[in-house]
């Protein structure tokens, strides 16, 4: 068993003595679902911090919001999509990590609030964020972003939607992606892989929680679709530079794993990071995980410059 860093562990006992959400309905989950703000004397100092209203397809309208580290300067940019399972998350459940991102990167940071399931299961926050990479790129230049240095970056089910989103931005002649920063993300819905005998229970995302996940996005036939688990891609050599950022004590770290393995395969560029003593949803919690935190940003940085 691995040893697990003293911010891991104060965290599972505070998540371990609360109700699990997966025994509840999404909706009562998200009521008592409280994500503790992160205050601290490294927080960045942006330049600017704005939320919008943009407009995806059938008619419907999601917020992101666009953080600038300075405003004189044509810079990178980078479109984030948060984790949540699908089922949770919003702009401020990631806020901290995105004013980081902007900061040690030195890149624009367009966060995408996409619509979430059960009440919009799969493909609806899918389409939501190709629709998002569309508007960034049909806007990049009233906001100071390049258009030819675009990344996609996410956590868990946002890492899913980054990956897929590259995906379909390389097939459809969408957007130009040069990179993509995947933070324990979601690649193959499989339930039966040593990690999730491992760590199934009691490190953060437990294995009936994932499943409970899985079946408010989408039904269970749908789990081996590559636009879900992209791990079953036919063809990934079409997919940017990629980099994996791997929680040890994860149900997730086998699949990551496996595509970091498979992009190799494909002659994909791909740097697989392995994080010891870390569990699932680190990046989310800066109030618990402010080092590692600040660390993945600083890595992800560097590898998108």
């Amino acid at each position: 068993m691995t040893t697990l860093k003293d911010e891991a562990i104060r965290y599972i006992k505070a998540s371990d003595s609360s109700m699990k959400y997966y025994n509840l309905t999404p909706q009562e989950a998200r009521a008592i679902k409280v994500v503790p703000k992160w205050t601290s004397p490294h927080s960045p100092q942006l330049a600017a911090i704005e939320t919008s209203k943009i407009s995806v397809r059938d008619g419907a309208q999601i917020n992101v919001r666009i953080y600038r580290p300075v405003l004189d300067k044509i810079l990178p940019v980078i479109v984030y999509y948060h984790g949540g399972g699908w089922v949770f998350g919003n702009l401020d459940s990631t806020d901290a990590g995105c004013q980081l991102l902007a900061e040690k990167a030195q890149a624009i940071v367009v966060s995408v609030d996409y619509r979430l399931a059960p009440e919009y299961p799969f493909p609806t926050p899918l389409y939501d964020a190709y629709d998002a990479l569309e508007w960034v790129d049909d806007n990049i230049q009233h906001f100071g972003g390049d258009a030819s240095t675009i990344t996609v970056a996410g956590d868990s089910a946002g890492g899913n939607l980054a990956t897929v989103v590259a995906y379909l931005a390389a097939t459809l002649n969408g957007p130009k992606i040069i990179a993509q920063a995947l933070i324990y993300p979601v690649v193959d819905v499989d339930f039966t892989t040593d990690s999730y005998s491992a760590y199934g229970e009691h490190y953060g995302l437990d294995k009936q929680g994932m499943q409970w996940f899985a079946d408010h996005y989408t039904d269970r036939q749908n789990y081996k679709n590559p636009l879900v688990s992209p791990l079953h891609m036919e063809d990934l050599s079409v997919l940017p530079k990629t980099m994996i950022i791997a929680a040890e004590a994860d149900v997730l770290y086998d699949e990551g794993l496996s595509y970091a393995q498979k992009l190799a395969e494909a002659n994909v560029e791909v740097e697989h990071i392995h994080m010891p003593g870390l569990i699932h949803s680190y990046f989310s919690k800066m109030a618990f995980f402010e080092a590692a935190t600040i660390d993945t940003v600083e890595k992800i940085a560097h590898f998108v410059k």
